[in-house]
C-alpha cells in the first residue's frame, strides 16, 4: 500500500468495532477478540483500494484475493502444476472465479482519459466505438416507435378502404407492390395510383403534424420507388 498511516487508521476502526462489540462475559480475552476485527478491517481496505475498480465483491473473490498466489506456490512446492482445475478443488471456488481473479491480479487499471501514447493528445477513450445503444436511447427509439403505431392506428380509420390498400401495399410495406398491380385492381392508370399514393403521404404528414409535437424532429420512411419506373 502506498500509504501505511491509512492501514493504522483502518487497524484502529477495527479496534473500535470491537470494543463495541466485546462481551466481557464469553471468557475470551479483548486482545484475541480484537485482533480479528483489526485484520478485517486492515484487510478489506486493502481490498477496495487494491485497483480503482474492486476486484473482490463475493465471498469466492474475497478468498482468492488472499489465498490464490500463496496456493499456488504451495502447488508448485509440493512438484504440481498449479492449474485453474486444482486451485479451485483445493480452494474451494470455482474454476471461473479463479481464472477471473488470476486476470484481475496479473492486470492493472488504465485510464480512458489518459494519453494512447506519451506525448499524444489523443486519449484511449477515443478508440473505443459503443457496441449498442445506450438504455436512454432504447427507451426513447421505443417510446417514438409507440407513439407513431397509435397515431397510424387513428390515421387508417379516417381512410378509405382504397386508401388503405394502397397505404399497406405501398407506403407501409418493406416489399411495396408495383404501381401497376395495383391499377390493375382498381381498373385505374398507373399515374392515377400514384396521385392517391402522394395524397395520402401529404394527409398523413399533415395529420402528424397535428397529432404529434416537434413531427419534424421524427424520420417518416419514404415509399420506396416503383419498379416499373
Amino acid at each position: 500500500m502506498q500509504n501505511l498511516l491509512d492501514l493504522i487508521q483502518e487497524g484502529n476502526i477495527g479496534l473500535i468495532h470491537a470494543v463495541r462489540k466485546f462481551d466481557p462475559y464469553k471468557n475470551v480475552k479483548f486482545s484475541y477478540y480484537a485482533s480479528f476485527w483489526i485484520k478485517a478491517y486492515i484487510l478489506k481496505f486493502i481490498m477496495d483500494n487494491w485497483r480503482l475498480v474492486k476486484i473482490g465483491t463475493t465471498q469466492g473473490q474475497r478468498k482468492l484475493f488472499f489465498k490464490l498466489k500463496k496456493e499456488k506456490q504451495k502447488l508448485i512446492d509440493q512438484g504440481f502444476d498449479p492449474k485453474p482445475k486444482l486451485l479451485s478443488q483445493n480452494l474451494g471456488v470455482s474454476e471461473k472465479e479463479v481464472l477471473d481473479m488470476e486476470q484481475r491480479l496479473d492486470g492493472w487499471d488504465l485510464s480512458l482519459d489518459a494519453p494512447y501514447k506519451d506525448e499524444s493528445d489523443t486519449e484511449r477513450i477515443e478508440f473505443i466505438t459503443p457496441d449498442s445503444e445506450s438504455i436512454e436511447d432504447q427507451v426513447a427509439k421505443k417510446q417514438i416507435e409507440t407513439l407513431l403505431h397509435n397515431k397510424i392506428s387513428e390515421f387508417r380509420k379516417e381512410m378509405t378502404p382504397r386508401e388503405m390498400e394502397i397505404f399497406d401495399l405501398r407506403i407501409f410495406s418493406d416489399s411495396p407492390v408495383t404501381l401497376q398491380e395495383i391499377g390493375d385492381r382498381y381498373g385505374i392508370s398507373r399515374e392515377r395510383v400514384r396521385q392517391v399514393e402522394n395524397n395520402i403521404i401529404k394527409k398523413i404528414r399533415d395529420y402528424f403534424k397535428k397529432e404529434i409535437p416537434d413531427f419534424a424532429s421524427y424520420l417518416y420512411k419514404k415509399p420506396k420507388k416503383d419498379t416499373d419506373d
